[in-house]
């Protein structure tokens, strides 16, 4: 009797195992498929952020935010040692699973070291030096990742495979010369020692919700900042796979592209920051915004012309300065509003929310790359202009209907520019 059920069965569990395994190589083709993975990694990466940012911001009003930034600095070091032997595993067996695992592991080291690195900075930096000193710490930032793109080209291009116990040492440099800074950040006490953990504290708190409900300005500014890091989730692998894909350049050349990028953006925060003054100057966010949208026209339009490789390659690289400088200047108002706009024991979950909804927006850019990478570009990639012809349209609204002068008036920290 039991083999006639097995029998009887045997058909819908073949059908169930068929439908199971082309659902799995649909996933498996959409995010694994291809010859460009950007979009795969940069989904991995962001899950963490999705996942962990309400409770790293929990944690980070708990407890001294000083003491959250040095430990998450010392696992730093264990995750680059890591992230070096699934480069060798990744280099004898020629699949990125290992990769990916790790880099997993610090999407989740940098969900937790944000709120910490952002919300520390009301807590040390007087009020009214805070668009300036904003616009120092992202500029540095975005040095830092400047610095990081061009190693990383030249590493991949030069010293990968052959030499990774070279890369592993430069990866462990650079992350003990962190743990190195971060002790020499001022101690600073926990914001809300007494703060409960529960269920809430997984995800973004009734209690945070409720005030971002109440107070319209902050949640429109924090929906602006998704959207800053929505469209720097879909340029960055695009410049990538303009390079390669489009240009045939090689791995260092590419680098250098996005470089331009991220040098520009460093620029505009900077710039932001000293336009700013001592006031949240939003004007400034309506002036990136329509900066953001003619610098992607005009980089679809230098990838489209049909010119010579060197030409396509520094106009684009020159238009790409003058997006980042216009993304910069976006970015500055909006952080600095987020940061100062909430009460002292709620900028921690506030910083937290904001990671979450950055990473939302991370999360979803790596879906919409996808996208347009299938339906704009294709395979070959020989089109690649069309994804930020795509970013430029996706931007009008937000430049056309998005007037934070007349949403921030009841502002309470630092004074709106007038």
């Amino acid at each position: 009797m039991s083999r006639l059920r097995s029998q009887e069965n045997s058909p819908e569990q073949a059908t169930s195992s068929s439908v199971g395994g082309a659902i799995w190589n649909w996933i498996r083709e959409w995010f694994f498929g291809g010859a460009d993975q950007q979009s795969t990694a940069l989904f991995i990466f962001a899950v963490p952020f999705v996942a962990f940012s309400g409770f790293a911001g929990y944690l980070s009003d708990r407890y001294s935010k000083r003491g959250i930034v040095v430990i998450c600095k010392m696992a730093e070091i264990g995750i680059v040692i890591l992230g070096t032997l699934s480069l060798w595993r990744n280099s004898h067996t020629e699949n990125l699973y290992a990769v990916f695992a790790v880099l997993f592991l610090m999407g989740t080291h940098s969900a937790f070291f944000g709120p910490s690195k952002f919300g520390i900075l009301p807590e040390i930096i007087r009020e009214k030096n805070l668009p300036a000193a904003n616009g120092i710490f992202l500029m540095t930032t975005f040095i830092a990742i400047i610095v990081g793109t061009i190693v990383a080209g030249l590493l991949k291009q030069h010293l990968i495979p052959d030499y990774l116990l070279v890369v592993g040492l430069v990866y462990v440099a650079v992350a003990s010369t962190g743990l190195g800074t971060s002790l020499l950040v001022r101690p600073t006490p926990a914001a809300n020692p007494q703060l409960k953990i529960d269920g809430d504290s997984l995800l973004i708190s009734r209690e945070m919700l409720g005030v971002m409900w109440r107070d319209r300005p902050l949640l429109l500014a924090l929906l602006m900042s998704s959207i800053f890091w929505l469209v720097g989730g879909i340029i960055q692998p695009a410049v990538n796979a303009f390079g390669k894909n489009q240009l045939g350049l090689t791995d260092a050349a590419t680098s250098v592209m996005p470089a331009f990028l991220v040098i520009g953006i460093s620029v505009g925060c900077a710039l932001g920051g000293w336009l700013s003054g001592k006031r949240v100057n939003f004007r400034l966010v309506q002036l990136g915004s329509w900066g953001m949208i003619a610098g992607l026209g005009l980089l679809a339009i230098v990838g489209a012309s049909g010119a010579s490789v060197p030409v396509i390659q520094w106009g684009a690289s020159v238009t790409l300065l003058f997006c980042g400088v216009s993304a910069g200047i976006f970015a500055v108002p909006l952080q600095v509003f987020l940061q100062s706009r909430p009460s002292a024991d709620k900028k921690g979950q506030m910083i937290g929310a904001m990671n979450l909804a950055n990473w939302i927006a991370i999360l979803f850019s790596s879906v919409l790359y996808r996208i347009f990478s299938r339906a704009l570009v294709g395979d070959e990639g020989a089109a690649t202009w069309k994804i930020f012809a795509a970013t430029a349209v996706f931007l009008l609204p937000i430049a056309i209907f998005y007037r934070p002068d007349s949403h921030a008036k009841s502002q309470e920290g630092i004074p709106e520019s007038p």
